[in-house]
């Protein structure tokens, strides 16, 4: 049964795999399986790439990328195929969010979180097919979130509208891949803390408790342990006849 989750002989694609974010845990989680993993994030966030490399157990290369630039993100693609001689795995979890109601939140403010959550995403799903199709094997797994069909207490529409969009693209790439031996799922947590993004919420313990008396266990999502079992599920033979779906990793919040 474990060799099913082995990633042994695998190379992964992380991107949004900057430390302190649930990329730079699912790269470890891969790592720790046995995958070769490829780092990518902005140049800025160079020293958490390295951070997130440093704690892999396995082969890693640090690779650079803006996801709202087809180029930049053909490009990764290319630079990581050249570098490890295949892509098997994507693990799309580059994101921005805005915290900003709907009256206060410029045009251009909404069009960045689209275009960093939703069609980033688009852009690396695309970008991975040929390489994928060429071995006949490939699994995509994309980053949305609960609030793929809920919202809650804190006002951020584009975010909302970006990780909702990103459960359809999912479902249209499943259906387009298929028959090339290629899954593609959507990962799509609940609050995990801390994390680089939710880190702000230690400043608000009753938005914190509103977050966990929404889940049917009783508690936040723990980075470092709860991740994992989801995503090497989607990520290894474990699931091979799982694509299209939408695994929600919210302690049952959706479930209510």
């Amino acid at each position: 049964m474990s060799d099913l989750f082995s990633m042994a002989g695998r190379v992964a694609l992380v991107v949004g795999a900057a430390d302190g974010g649930l990329g730079g845990t699912a790269a470890r989680a891969l790592s720790e399986a046995g995958a070769t993993v490829a780092l990518a994030d902005l140049p800025y966030r160079d020293d958490d790439v390295a951070t997130t490399a440093s704690s892999c157990v396995g082969p890693t290369t640090a690779h650079r990328v803006d996801v709202t630039d087809a180029v930049s993100v053909q490009y990764l693609v290319d630079e990581a195929v050249a570098a490890h001689g295949r892509v098997d795995v994507l693990v799309a979890c580059a994101g921005a969010m805005l915290r900003r109601e709907i009256e206060l939140t410029e045009p251009a403010e909404w069009q960045r979180i689209i275009d960093v959550n939703l069609t980033g995403t688009w852009l690396l799903d695309r970008a991975v097919l040929a390489p994928m199709r060429a071995q006949g094997y490939g699994r995509i797994v994309n980053f949305s979130t609960v609030y793929a069909e809920r919202v809650g207490p804190i006002p951020e529409s584009a975010y909302y509208a970006a990780k909702a969009g990103i459960v359809n693209v999912t479902r249209a790439v499943a259906s387009e891949a298929g028959p090339h031996g290629i899954t593609a799922n959507c990962l799509a947590p609940a609050v995990f803390f801390p994390t680089r993004m939710t880190a702000p919420l230690a400043d608000d313990p009753e938005r914190l408790e509103w977050f966990r008396a929404r889940t049917m266990l009783g508690r936040l999502g723990d980075p470092d342990t709860d991740l994992t079992g989801p995503l090497l599920l989607l990520a290894s033979d474990a699931g091979a006849y799982l694509t299209g779906q939408i695994l929600y990793v919210d302690g049952g919040w959706s479930a209510w």
